[in-house]
């Protein structure tokens, strides 16, 4: 790769690697085909992007020339555009999964732990709630998860996307075991004669 190009690269958000990352397998697919992958495989470890920015990806890629589209024939009922990967979108792929530096520290944004911390303005029960949700939704994430492995388990060209399904199943296994923790530690903190200090929690 020469260095006018790697400025471009460097420049593209995790979002047209990621669009890029699904085209990179076997095969030709269509924006409403990548959404149905992304929503069975990526989101259970990045995100689930909007088809709105999986085809504006797509533009961008395209415009780089990272990325080529056809239009299907009239053997199809209805017009389709299909994209493809290619070489030059292939080899800079390669090196931005290559890149470490590109990779950053895992962020967690955890909507129910933001609620917990002002649980001084809920009502107990309320919170307990909010965790018996929390489990019941994990567990259907799970269900999907391993789903999806077995889906993916006899694919060859999928090996690398099932390691992610699988660590992802033990992602969401330890968020049961922290869900369950988390409510013991709500009734331990309602027992009675349990007084709440006032000071708020600063270091120093």
């Amino acid at each position: 790769m020469t260095s006018s190009q790697e400025p471009k690269k460097q420049e593209l958000p995790p979002t047209a690697w990621a669009v890029l990352g699904l085209l990179s397998f076997p095969g030709e697919r269509t924006g409403y085909e990548l959404k149905k992958w992304a929503d069975s495989s990526l989101r259970f470890f990045y995100w689930s992007p909007a088809i709105s920015q999986i085809y504006a990806e797509l533009r961008r890629l395209e415009e780089l020339g990272y990325a080529s589209s056809a239009r299907s024939g009239p053997e199809e009922a209805r017009a389709k555009r299909r994209y493809a990967i290619t070489d030059a979108g292939r080899e800079a792929l390669a090196g931005w999964a290559a890149d470490t530096a590109e990779a950053g520290p895992p962020v967690l944004k955890h909507g129910l732990l933001l609620r917990v911390w002002l649980g001084h303005l809920a009502e107990p029960d309320r919170l307990r709630a909010m965790v018996g949700e929390h489990i019941e939704r994990t567990r259907a994430e799970l269900a999907a998860v391993r789903e999806a492995m077995e889906h993916a388990a006899d694919v060859p060209e999928w090996a690398f996307p099932t390691l992610a399904l699988r660590w992802s199943e033990r992602q969401h296994l330890s968020e049961l075991d922290l869900a369950e923790a988390l409510l013991a530690d709500l009734a331990e903190l309602d027992a009675p004669g349990r007084q709440a200090d006032g000071d708020a929690p600063t270091p120093g």
